[in-house]
């Protein structure tokens, strides 16, 4: 192909993104190349500007295209792709949503089901974006789908500003509440109301959760838990003491305390606290805090004693992005999916960080116009 796409490089903390143009490559076979048309900035991306962790190594002094979570039209299949994952027939121009990593199929984790563990999956991240097939991040105009990435025809009732969500946040919960076993009867916690708790909120009731109970600091972020589902909500601001949570969540709990606990605030200070929030034969759930080099103070007697589960996911596997498209067709119209979105152009992606790293903004989503 002769023509070319913009991409917003990164080259490390503290430094702006630039916009560049790279050529659009032809697909290999198996492959897809997409249109991206909506990337939302991601907490994880978050993390990665700030270079919190170890993530400031993933700095390049050539440049790196991040992001994750997009969604897109088709613009060239790759020779042999006629249909979607799913079994639908795909064509140019369909709307799409995707893996952004590539499980490997062939390892120890992947023989045995465990693809969301593959280590070898985000190795089609890495690369010069001069090398082919540049396109390896969502923030920018296109996207290369390798052969081993899940790709799913959205449905024409699911507007962009809702599905663009399912390929990271959604899709991850979906996989997150079906491992820890989130079911009926359950008395669930969210501990932080962004992307992942709101979407974890809809899910568990939807799963048939008796309660599910959201703690966050922001007003807005709160009053879109309770539209989401949310039975009761805990204000940090109202109750700052973390003792008083934990004696909340006993109280909501008829004294017996949370069933499953989710930690999605992306914060490692927050898991001894949702630990005291779980009664005997609990199950604490660890999303948030995915980029090693934080450690916390924990109990093992009390884990112990408690009977008490730990359950920490990254990633999903192609079913949990199947089934998030499913969820995202269900729901439409019932649910507020598409406004924690505040939209940017791919120009003003500066902007759109600091306006989401300062929190002003509940999730800003970048929009392909060029």
């Amino acid at each position: 192909m002769s023509e070319r796409g913009r991409a917003a490089l990164f080259f490390g903390p503290g430094r702006p993104m630039e916009l560049v143009e790279l050529p659009v490559p032809d697909p290999e076979p198996g492959a897809v190349v997409v249109r991206v048309t909506r990337a939302n900035i991601c907490g994880s991306d978050l993390h990665i500007w700030r270079g919190d962790g170890w993530l400031g190594a993933m700095a390049r002094d050539d440049g790196r295209i991040i992001g994750h979570e997009m969604t897109g039209v088709v613009h060239a299949l790759g020779q042999g792709v006629t249909a979607d994952w799913g079994g639908r027939p795909l064509a140019e121009g369909d709307r799409v949503v995707y893996q952004y990593f590539a499980p490997c199929g062939r390892c120890r984790s992947c023989l045995r089901g465990m693809s969301a563990a593959c280590r070898h999956s985000f190795g089609v991240l890495r690369g010069k974006p001069s090398v082919f097939p540049h396109f390896r991040g969502a923030f920018a105009d296109y996207f290369y789908v390798d052969p081993k990435m899940a790709i799913f025809k959205v449905p024409d009732s699911v507007p962009d500003p809702v599905v663009a969500g399912a390929n990271c946040a959604l899709a991850q919960m979906v996989h997150s509440l079906e491992r820890v076993g989130v079911g009926p009867g359950d008395h669930v916690v969210i501990q932080g109301a962004g992307g992942l708790g709101l979407y974890g909120t809809a899910l568990a009731k939807a799963r048939g959760a008796t309660q599910v109970i959201v703690v966050d600091g922001r007003r807005d972020r709160l009053e879109l838990a309770a539209r989401m589902g949310a039975d009761q909500l805990i204000d940090l601001n109202q109750l700052p003491d973390p003792a008083a949570r934990v004696a909340r969540v006993t109280e909501l709990t008829g004294g017996w305390g949370a069933d499953v606990v989710c930690e999605l605030v992306g914060s490692a200070s927050v898991i001894p606290e949702g630990l005291q929030m779980l009664g005997p034969g609990g199950r604490y759930l660890e999303v948030g805090t995915f980029y090693p080099g934080t450690t916390v103070d924990l109990d093992p007697g009390r884990l112990v004693s408690g009977n008490l589960r730990l359950e920490a996911v990254g990633s999903y596997d192609a079913v949990s992005l199947g089934r998030a498209v499913e969820f995202l067709a269900a729901m439409v119209g019932r649910l507020p999916l598409d406004q924690v979105l505040v939209d940017f152009p791919l120009e003003s992606i500066n902007e759109a960080f600091a306006e989401a790293d300062a929190g002003r903004v509940p999730r800003a989503s970048i929009v392909m116009t060029g």
